[in-house]
């Protein structure tokens, strides 16, 4: 299933000469060699191939955590080229998908991977980048223009990114800050807190009352 790939970020480009290389052995039946330095195969679904879906290999057998990421072509295929040797697990991720269970692999192995179709949109919606979730936001009417507002908005972004989880959510460690009658309550109490608070708060402060777009958002977000 093709799926919109405007957000999809690449951290590991396939090389041009493996993939080709590749397709053409799998479309022979050719096994992989056993002392490759990849593992490939095909993504498919319910729906069948899954084109555009994350692939992700992850190994803690190094010095640091590895992690590479690669994207299926239109036919469901992938290769993760140039791994160190290292034992991997290997999970898929997409748009209308929930992560799949990871697989257990290492290079030179041929593996086919099944992607889970999510059960509803909330539950897709979770792998969404953070622009994603920030772009529900919605700028109410007030003292400010809209474009002036949604600047303020955005001069947080110097320190934090919006629309993650931990921003798009009140956790539970600011609602022990206090006890919050609303949502607004507790970002008022939020945007003070750690040692830039000052400069957090007085930022937050400025927006007036259209600093409710904070509360609303995570409302609404929240509720699904």
């Amino acid at each position: 299933m093709k799926r919109n790939r405007r957000f999809l970020k690449i951290l590991a480009v396939i090389p041009v000469c493996v993939l080709p290389w590749f397709i053409a052995k799998q479309s022979h039946g050719n096994p992989l060699p056993s002392r490759g330095d990849f593992i490939g195969g095909v993504v498919t679904s319910p729906n069948g191939p899954e084109a555009g879906v994350w692939v992700i290999a992850e190994s803690n057998d190094l010095q640091t955590k590895f992690i590479k990421e690669v994207v299926t072509d239109d036919h469901g295929r992938y290769v993760l080229p140039q791994l160190p040797d290292a034992n991997y697990n290997v999970w898929v991720r997409g748009y209308g998908l929930v992560d799949s269970k990871p697989v257990p692999a290492k290079p030179g192995q041929k593996l086919d991977l099944k992607a889970v179709v999510a059960p509803d949109g909330r539950a897709a919606a979770q792998v969404y980048p953070a622009n994603y979730w920030l772009s529900l936001a919605k700028v109410p009417p007030g003292k400010l223009a809209g474009d002036q507002a949604a600047g303020i908005v955005k001069s947080c972004m110097t320190c934090h990114q919006l629309g993650d989880l931990a921003t798009r959510t009140l956790p539970p460690a600011t609602m022990q800050l206090g006890n919050f009658s609303s949502s607004l309550e507790a970002w008022d109490r939020r945007t003070k807190s750690g040692p830039v608070g000052a400069n957090m708060g007085a930022a937050y402060i400025s927006l007036g009352d259209q600093r409710s777009i904070f509360a609303d958002w995570t409302d609404r977000v929240a509720a699904g």
